[in-house]
This record gives C-alpha cells, structure tokens and sequence, in this order.
C-alpha cells in the first residue's frame, strides 16, 4: 500500500488546512486509518484514528478542532484542523494498518505562525 499526504502549508494561528491521504490499494476500505505528527525534536504522536468501519479517536490537544474523515469510494482520508495553534507545526504523516501490518505516507509539514 503507497500513501500520499498532501494539503500541508503555512498558515497563521487560528486559520484552517484540509489534509488528505490517497492510498493506492484497493484493500483500502478494510484498513484502519491514523494521522501522526512529529514536531522538531519531539517524538512522533498519534494524533486520530479512523477504523475501517468509521469508528474515529482524537488525542486530547485536537479534541474539537480537528475532524478525521475518509471516503472509502476514493480511497481517501481526510484531516480538517481548524482553530490551529503554533504548537500544531509539524510534519503529518498518514499511516495505514491491518492486524499486521503498517504502511506510512511521506508526511507533509504543517507550520502555523503565531
């Protein structure tokens, strides 16, 4: 499974970004769906999920900003953020996985200035 991430960019504090996530399988409607992020010098965190049936999950900091989403029809997942915060900058990554296997996009940077 290939995955593209794209729709990173700058943007000022409080501002909004669409990002997406194409996979090129066409299992993709059975894979669970996730959205990292690593900032400079921090660790990689989970930032949403999305199960193969829709089920979604949000680390406490995005809770209410950010909506994932995917259309299985297009073999897309989506991350709105609104409301962004400079402690949002990072690079994103999407991530694909079945009970056992991962699969990860190239990541696509997020800076939002204060």
């Amino acid at each position: 499974v290939q995955l593209q991430a794209s729709g990173g960019g700058l943007v000022q504090a409080g501002g909004s970004l669409r990002l997406s996530c194409a996979a090129s399988a066409s299992i993709f409607s059975s894979l669970g769906m996730a959205w990292y992020r690593q900032a400079p010098g921090k660790q990689r965190e989970l930032v949403a999920t999305i199960s193969s049936h829709g089920s979604t999950a949000y680390e406490d900091s995005v809770k209410g900003r950010f909506t994932i989403a995917r259309d299985n029809a297009k073999n897309t997942m989506y991350l709105q953020m609104s409301s962004l915060k400079p402690e949002d900058t990072a690079v994103y990554y999407c991530n694909a996985h079945s009970w056992d296997r991962q699969y990860w996009g190239q990541g696509t940077l997020v800076t939002v200035s204060s």
